[in-house]
């Protein structure tokens, strides 16, 4: 399994890396090897699967691909084109294409929007590779038990190969290997899953790519979060030995009609006669929760960094935990030479926000500075003055400075072309506890699904990780603030963070009404006020930049609400 990095769009490079993984598989000596879904246009392509010549490029790749590898076979994800286009599998041996499938099952939910592009294929397709049967099928397509898989090995393939693009979220390892066990015991048959590794805007893809055998036992995963080539030697006899004790499965054979749902190509004897030494498969060892989280995040930024063409990223540190946060991801990411952070302190900023911030970018070794907001703050007051009329300050005067601070870090930004990393989390963002084209002006949110208080275990994890403090103790410990006004705190707006969060996971993630929450145990007076607040804030969502998914409902493509709304259930 070349469990790879693609670059949607980047066709030739994508092309590249498929070769240069298929002679690694050919030199240790494989008969197959397989790549995710879409590696040729890396995945998900979006709206450029509306562009004919995207799909004629990605097609004449593959035939070029094919020309180019001849000792292994190869199962390439790709785009094919007939009426209609497909999310498709070409079966690349001896210089051709001998094979092509076209996945069945196109999920439309969450994240995916395969009904928007693709037709749904008719048919399934083993194919055989010297004595052994191997059934080609793309992600989705496993997740049904009566999918194209279970005709597969009713027809005969003792080995499924499933491959996919697979995003990341909190939890979903477990799922996957449940499900895919439980497939392989039914089918009887091994199962070789086969995932993407990279990210994608908004979505990471975390490789671990497995292989199981007949009996739902993990043979080999690949790493987490990096590109991996897994390799593994199967045992097909033990499949045809399971097989022969299952009088069940004559039965369901015997019923099989072969109508033209499932198609046979021979490869005529493609199995590699000279052998290198065998390797045992390798399982990679399975990640803690905030191993796992802190991996997804790292991966995230740096692939949206450098695949976007950024040299180098900006945060400003205000001496609290999100912003300490994101420059702790952001130099893990990239190197803390790539990492720029400023500090933008006002009147109302207190002189240990600023010795906390100096010292964090001293621990992680970041290029820092200060730059004052208050002279920008007092031309502002200056000129509205006549037009506010002597009204009371309020948050009109809060959001000024936070917005000044945008306008510098974006100046910072356009003067020496680095990226913005804004800072905001999850929880700030469900309920609209941010400012518009202030501390949300940015080119990528790096912790806008990260709730609050996994902002703290995160935290506290980098500072176990490093073995000392990257992340001073008293950034976690003293009362998170704006410090946009005299003595503000967090909580003179918000209910307790413990609380807060708790409330945004029953009704965001899990979509339960307000009545539920109040049956949950919920205060009314709280629970209607996030309501509201999450309600309301959804034109401020919708401008933010993307940020990085790591549960399993984000907002964004996850959760897509109207903003004009006038239910308020």
């Amino acid at each position: 399994m070349a469990q790879i990095n693609t670059c949607v769009g980047d066709i030739r490079g994508n092309a590249a890396r498929i070769r240069d993984y298929a002679s690694r598989a050919a030199r240790v000596g494989a008969d197959m090897v397989v790549f995710p879904e879409l590696a040729v246009t890396g995945y998900p392509p979006e709206d450029l699967l509306l562009k004919p010549k995207f799909i004629s490029d990605n097609i004449e790749a593959v035939f070029t691909l094919a020309c180019q590898i001849e000792a292994v076979t190869a199962v390439i994800g790709f785009v094919d084109r007939r009426d209609y286009i497909y999310n498709a599998a070409a079966v690349v041996q001896g210089g051709r294409v001998a094979g092509i499938y076209r996945k069945m099952f196109l999920p439309n939910y969450g994240v995916f929007d395969e009904e928007r592009y693709f037709q749904r294929g008719a048919a399934a397709l083993n194919v055989v590779v010297g004595d052994t049967t191997v059934g080609v099928s793309i992600c989705e397509d496993i997740w049904y038990p009566e999918g194209p898989a279970a005709v597969q090995a009713l027809g005969g393939a003792e080995v499924i190969v499933n491959i996919n693009a697979s995003p990341y979220h909190m939890g979903k390892l477990a799922t996957r290997e449940e499900m895919l066990a439980t497939r392989a015991m039914d089918y009887e048959a091994v199962v070789v899953y086969c995932n993407l590794v990279g990210g994608q805007d908004e979505l990471v893809f975390d490789g671990r790519s497995m292989i199981l055998d007949e009996e739902g036992r993990l043979l080999a995963r690949g790493a987490a979060f990096e590109e991996d080539l897994v390799i593994a030697d199967l045992d097909i006899e033990a499949v045809a030995r399971k097989r022969l004790r299952d009088t069940r499965r004559r039965s369901k054979v015997s019923g099989l009609v072969r109508d033209g749902g499932l198609e046979v190509v021979d490869l005529h004897g493609a199995v590699r006669e000279e052998r290198k030494r065998r390797q045992a498969p390798v399982i990679a060892p399975a990640l803690g929760r905030l191993e796992e989280v802190a991996g997804a995040l790292e991966l995230g930024t740096r692939d949206y960094v450098e695949k976007n063409g950024f040299g180098r990223v900006l945060v400003g540190l205000s001496g609290g935990v999100d912003s300490a946060l994101v420059a702790v991801v952001a130099s893990a990411a990239l190197g803390a030479g790539r990492v720029s952070t400023v500090y933008m302190p006002s009147r109302y900023s207190s002189p240990r926000s600023g010795e906390l911030a100096s010292v964090l970018a001293a621990n992680l070794g970041t290029s820092h500075r200060t730059v004052a907001v208050d002279d920008i703050f007092d031309a502002y007051l200056k000129t509205l003055a006549p037009v506010f009329e002597d009204r009371p300050p309020d948050v009109t005067e809060e959001n000024i400075q936070a917005r000044i601070r945008g306008n510098i870090l974006m100046a910072l930004s356009n003067k020496f072309g680095w990226l913005v990393l804004t800072t905001g989390n999850k929880s700030e963002m469900s309920v609209g506890y941010a400012t518009l084209y202030g501390d949300m002006a940015g080119g990528f949110a790096v912790i806008k699904d990260v709730p609050k208080r996994l902002v703290y275990e995160l935290a506290r994890f980098y500072n176990e990780r490093a073995g000392r403090e990257l992340i001073p103790e008293e950034i976690l410990t003293r009362a998170p603030s704006a410090e946009l006004r005299p003595g503000q705190t967090d909580q003179d707006t918000l209910p307790p963070y413990d609380v807060l969060d708790d409330l945004l996971r029953h009704y965001v993630e899990e979509d339960r009404s307000l009545d539920e929450l109040l049956a949950l145990g919920f205060d009314r007076e709280v629970a209607s006020a996030v309501v509201r607040m999450v309600d309301r804030s959804e034109y401020k969502r919708r401008q933010a930049p993307p940020g990085i998914k790591i549960t399993p409902k984000a907002f964004g493509k996850d959760r897509r609400m109207p903003i004009t709304n006038g239910y308020g259930g």
